[in-house]
């Protein structure tokens, strides 16, 4: 048996979504700038997944842009702002993923921008009220805050902060990565301007996500040569990507409520094996705390296990997948955990819990780790 936990990294492929993908691999292959029947047939699929993705986020078609993933989405968002709204104050978080981060980084050693950080406590949330004083200090301000953090799960009440936002005539860009297929977005109603998402997280393929950009809001173009994408990215698209993706949300949205309840106790499950069988233990930010994180995420602060290798390679060697934080920083110390205060000379687990998982498999993992403790301690 080999158990994946590892989720927030990305999921496995949901069948559905591989069946609705297959037909544009072998039998609609034609090129969608083509004018002919073949192209054709495969250009309105294309505007058929965005109008679905479009319906199902309350917003227009016009508003949804492919991309290559999350990645793209957020540089894509940001540079905008930058580019074409001649923003010149960024205000985000020190939790933020580092497409959004290092993009900002660069932004601001060019002396493009000037870079503030809104505060926060121990747990990782964010004060409001100095959001507001660092909106008041500045005449027009990018503020970019993604809904739910990779790491530590916790959620951010972004419909408070875009009216935070509105009030102070900023723009408002959110990544939703971990929490787009996971939760309901109605655009229509949220105050942002951009958001990102991308497919692979919620059991879509991967190498296609899409940007949301309100209507009337200007993106730049960060990809020159044909047209597709109204001119905005150019290249042949990536056509079983965007079927897979629109795919991949319906699907979400048809059985998001009761995803959500079946992976919450799957969570709630680990939450009370580990410190019944572990003890010394604790969670990360909000992680635990269920109507304050992702449901998908449980961030867990273990004890030295005093073994030679680490502990994420012990679970390896279980047939168990999990990670220490997001993917895209293995091997290095986690910028989330220095925000936070987080003692770094424990071992931090990033468990990410998807609907394929099982109550045996949690079963299972803590069963393996509490033996590698009581081996330590005998």
């Amino acid at each position: 048996m080999r158990i994946y936990l590892d989720n927030a990294a990305t999921t496995q492929l949901d069948n559905e979504v591989f069946k609705a993908i297959t037909p544009y691999l072998l039998e609609y292959y034609g090129n969608p700038s083509s004018h002919h029947e073949h192209g054709r047939e495969v250009k309105q699929a294309i505007e058929g997944a965005r109008a679905t993705i479009a319906d199902l986020l309350n917003a227009s078609p016009n508003e949804i842009v492919f991309t290559s993933g999350g990645t793209e989405a957020d540089n894509t968002a940001i540079l905008s702002s930058v580019r074409c709204h001649q923003i010149k104050h960024v205000i985000t978080t020190p939790f933020e993923h580092h497409a959004v981060l290092h993009t900002l980084e660069v932004l601001k050693n060019n002396g493009e921008v000037k870079l503030s950080f809104i505060n926060t406590d121990s747990h990782g949330n964010l004060d409001i009220n100095h959001l507001d004083a660092l909106l008041r200090s500045s005449s027009r301000s990018l503020v970019s805050v993604m809904h739910a953090n990779n790491e530590i799960g916790n959620l951010n009440n972004i419909d408070l902060i875009g009216q935070v936002c509105k009030s102070r005539g900023a723009l408002f860009h959110s990544d939703t990565v971990q929490t787009m297929g996971h939760y309901r977005h109605d655009l229509s109603k949220l105050y942002t301007h951009f958001i990102a998402a991308s497919a692979h997280k919620f059991h879509g393929p991967k190498g296609v996500g899409f940007i949301y950009c309100r209507d009337g809001v200007q993106l730049s173009q960060l990809l020159h040569g044909g047209s597709q994408e109204r001119k905005l990215r150019a290249g042949t698209e990536n056509i079983y990507g965007i079927i897979g993706l629109a795919k991949a949300l319906e699907v979400a949205y048809r059985d998001i409520d009761e995803h959500q309840v079946y992976i919450q106790k799957l969570k709630n499950r680990m939450i009370a094996k580990l410190q019944e069988q572990i003890g010394d233990v604790y969670f990360n930010g909000n992680s635990a705390i269920a109507d304050k994180s992702l449901y998908t995420v449980l961030s867990a602060s273990l004890p030295d296990n005093h073994v030679a290798g680490d502990l994420l390679t012990y679970f390896d060697q279980n047939n168990i997948s999990v990670s220490g934080g997001s993917a895209c920083s293995t091997g290095t110390a986690s910028h989330v955990l220095k925000a936070i205060g987080a003692n770094l000379s424990r071992n931090t687990v990033r468990f990410s819990f998807s609907k394929f998982n099982t109550a045996e498999e949690i079963d299972y993992t803590v069963e393996k780790l509490s033996a590698l403790y009581k081996a330590i301690a005998a």
